[in-house]
């Protein structure tokens, strides 16, 4: 079908269309006949009727009401009838894949004109190809499903495992030999943290903390300890699988009696006379990924002490949804095991080992979370910039008023010192043992989670004052804000609360002051 051939419009023949039953409008320099679509808006007729909007540039109104992606829509595009002869339009998408222009809204290393020591070219063709992923295959499901609440959809695995993100999501290691990552845009052997914080930073960019958690986040901390502890036979089965994005595991540890109490569970774990087997019995609780999982990485009392077991979905296991304040997308669930049998070359680690174990994964999922932390903190900063620009309150722009700039002052602050302690320590991270990582940055990791999330709060409740309203309505200008400040809590309660982490820094640090320091 033939496009439909636009008119060249002056203003003064736009002006004398400002009847009800004969009604136009200019949005960025676009003619719409909007006299059928009248009665059909969801804010009414009336809208159109004003005389500031009938026949006249609703530019500014438009933008004061709407998203940019609201008038690209076909329903409305095909309202078009011309455009203003002499003039161009000026606003536009951002590219599938493309940077934001807006100051703050990418980390300076991609910013041009700004230098980093960190990052090299592999990590800039790394991001792009990310980036592009995350805007074409990952942000539409992520949209859809976080409403409707459904796991991710299948294809948006499998797209994962084609570029062997899934893997990347691990870190460097061994597990990535013999694997094209993003059909070679870095080798394997040159995979580092800083990697595998873009991947994790562009997965996150799509808005939607549910979804987020629901796309394999759970294989992010359950899988790690088979990878570390668990027998060449295991991981030949369970490893390919996850990553091929066919089969999923999550990490299940907390319990309703327990919470954060590792020495508290109550989940045990009895093998048999013959100890060929283990007997699991006990409930796991807020468990990431545990609807829909294959695989659970499960922490279990046994007569040794603490210990972890890899139990495949089977008899006796049943998972059930816990409602939470963000959607079901990410598999939330409350676990129950009832006589479980489990071969003992599914453990872990050492029988009573589990403590090891387990602490030796936190380091990770906590660096992890400020990885997506910072970069949703620095999405709201790009949406409060934008939104203070095109917002006119008192006949000025909202950005023209000196406490609204304070706010972003503030939050800026707050973004840019995350992310350039997170490169730190990124930095840190890449030149160090998973042993001296654990005896180095348990603390600093622990104190920089505890940073990330406070930060997080207070610029959400920041952002939810300078949208007003919109800042708590789930659809329309300001739904990324309001389901950032309704789930930003996620972060400081999962892989260990604010307060706990906090003291743990403290704690590392007394225990390494020096015997002969005094004022």
């Amino acid at each position: 079908m033939a496009a439909k051939e636009l008119k060249k419009l002056s203003f003064e023949e736009v002006a004398k269309h400002n009847k009800p039953d004969d009604l136009w409008i200019v949005v960025d320099a676009k003619v719409y006949d909007v006299t059928r679509f009248k009665g059909l808006h969801p804010g009414g007729a009336s809208v159109f009727l004003d005389e500031d909007i009938a026949g006249q540039d609703a530019t500014d109104a438009f933008y004061g009401l709407h998203r940019h992606e609201v008038i690209l829509r076909p329903q409305y595009a095909r309202l078009q009838i011309g455009v203003i002869d002499g003039q161009k339009s000026v606003i536009t998408s951002r590219v599938a894949g493309g940077l934001s222009k807006v100051p703050y809204a990418e980390p300076t290393w991609l910013v041009d004109g700004y230098y980093s020591p960190y990052f090299k070219e592999s990590h800039r063709t790394l991001q792009k190809a990310m980036r592009r992923i995350a805007d074409e295959i990952i942000t539409p499901d992520a949209l859809a499903r976080e409403e409707d609440g459904k796991m991710p959809s299948k294809s948006v695995f499998l797209a994962m495992a084609e570029q062997n993100i899934h893997a990347m999501r691990q870190g460097p290691g061994k597990h990535l030999k013999g694997l094209s990552l993003f059909g070679g845009i870095v080798k394997p052997e040159e995979f580092d943290y800083f990697h595998e914080m873009i991947v994790t930073q562009e997965l996150s960019r799509s808005g939607a903390r549910g979804y987020g958690d629901g796309l394999m986040s759970g294989s992010v901390i359950g899988l790690p300890p088979v990878l570390n502890f668990g027998s060449q036979k295991l991981k030949d089965k369970v490893v390919p699988e996850v990553f091929a994005g066919r089969k999923f595991i999550c990490l299940a540890i907390s319990e309703a009696f327990a919470g954060s109490d590792v020495a508290g569970l109550k989940t045990k774990a009895v093998k048999t006379e013959d100890g060929k087997h283990w007997i699991i019995n006990g409930t796991k609780k807020w468990i990431t990924n545990g609807t829909f999982a294959d695989y659970f990485t499960v922490g279990c009392k046994t007569a040794d002490g603490f210990t972890v077991i890899l139990v495949e979905r089977g008899e006796g296991v049943e998972t059930k949804p816990i409602k939470t304040s963000y959607s079901s997308a990410a598999g939330t669930a409350f676990i129950s095991f009832e006589d479980v049998k489990v071969p003992v070359e599914n453990t872990l680690g050492p029988e009573g080992g589990g403590i090891f174990v387990i602490l030796s994964n936190f380091n990770h999922e906590r660096w992890v979370m400020c990885c997506a932390s910072a970069r949703s903190q620095r999405t709201i900063v790009e949406e409060c910039l934008k939104w203070t620009a095109q917002r006119k309150a008192f006949g000025k722009p909202l950005n023209s008023q000196a406490v609204i700039r304070s706010k972003m002052a503030e939050m800026i602050q707050r973004i840019e010192s995350v992310q350039s302690w997170l490169e730190n320590i990124t930095h840190q991270m890449n030149h160090m043992s998973y042993k001296q990582q654990a005896s180095k940055l348990a603390g600093p990791i622990g104190l920089l989670k505890m940073y990330c999330t406070k930060s997080a709060q207070q610029t959400a409740t920041d952002a939810v004052q300078i949208f007003g309203g919109r800042g708590i309505t789930r659809t329309g200008m300001g739904h990324f804000i309001e389901h950032y400040h309704r789930t930003v809590p996620f972060d400081a309660v999962l892989g260990g609360a604010e307060d706990v982490l906090g003291d743990l820094g403290v704690r590392q640090a007394m225990r390494q002051m020096p015997k002969n320091v005094k004022l």
